[in-house]
């Protein structure tokens, strides 16, 4: 199934170019009093949110893709966790251009050995919201990426246990500023986290280490990879990010970029495709 969030927090269920508004689904989910919970409770609640939105979808009423503002599939991860040079030839390019590296070569080092990284969960927003540029006097490159949603705890999972922590999958971007700053600095910004354009369930998707990942600025192809070249696979990352703290429902992972990586200036129009999952305009605005 592919579930989208839309135009006021709606929910819709996608079918090619067209989604089924089962937002009356949400009806399904717990009435909830403070402390709320630091975890996506729909995201939680998955498999019952499906079940009554697979009932109600057929007599739902009709939106084009279109017509409607695209948000963020998950709307309260607990989390956003990043891995850092987890494709060979983007980790050879860092290593060879000192606009990447930032003159410290040692700043290049392979996923295994720097770990992983956290990004504001203030970041994150939908395709239909867009990358709002914070200084345009810095360079700021788009990173596509695999993103996994977390749908159950874990907490010291194994990679062979891994995958059944998955609830879906769906495309980030991951938006970056270049400079000598922490990686957590430079890549949460508002709206330097985009998730969408739908999370496309687990069950969809047999063999994330297998999918074709584009990313299109302008019309033209900057980025174009597969995830099997991934250095880390998704289990493996699941595994590394358990570890260390317990992952919850709605957590994202990104998975990490391929090369390519470059400038986007206000005015951008970037299209990102990962197969299996589907494809989603982003624009590029002026934040000043």
């Amino acid at each position: 199934m592919r579930l989208c969030r839309f135009n006021e927090g709606r929910l819709g269920v996608v079918n090619g170019t067209i989604l089924r508004d089962v937002t009356a689904a949400l009806d399904v989910l717990p009435n909830c009093r403070y402390p709320f919970p630091s975890h996506d409770v729909l995201i939680e609640q998955l498999d019952r949110v499906r079940e009554r939105a697979s009932a109600l979808a057929d007599r739902a009423s009709s939106v084009p893709l279109d017509r409607a503002t695209l948000l963020s599939p998950v709307a309260s991860p607990g989390k956003i966790v990043a891995a850092p040079l987890n494709y060979r030839k983007h980790l050879d390019e860092v290593r060879d251009d000192a606009a990447l590296h930032q003159n410290n070569p040692a700043r290049a080092q392979t996923v295994q050995t720097a770990g992983l990284f956290l990004k504001a969960t203030s970041s994150l927003v939908g395709p239909g919201e867009g990358v709002v540029i914070r200084d345009t006097d810095r360079r700021t490159d788009h990173e596509v990426e695999l993103a996994v949603v977390i749908g159950r705890r874990a907490n010291r999972v194994s990679r062979q246990d891994a995958m059944a922590h998955v609830a879906g999958y769906a495309i980030g971007l991951d938006i970056s500023v270049r400079g000598p700053e922490d990686r957590s600095f430079r890549k949460s910004p508002d709206s330097y986290s985009v998730l969408g354009p739908w999370l496309v369930t687990a069950d969809e998707v047999p063999d994330p280490g297998s999918l074709d990942l584009r990313i299109e600025v302008n019309g033209e192809t900057r980025q174009q990879s597969n995830t099997r070249l991934m250095i880390l696979s998704v289990a493996e990352l699941i595994e590394l990010a358990s570890s260390m703290y317990t992952l919850h429902p709605g957590d994202v992972i990104f998975t990490g970029t391929p090369e390519g990586v470059s400038p986007l200036v206000p005015g951008d129009a970037i299209v990102a495709t990962i197969s299996r999952i589907g494809t989603m305009s982003v624009t590029v605005n002026n934040g000043t």
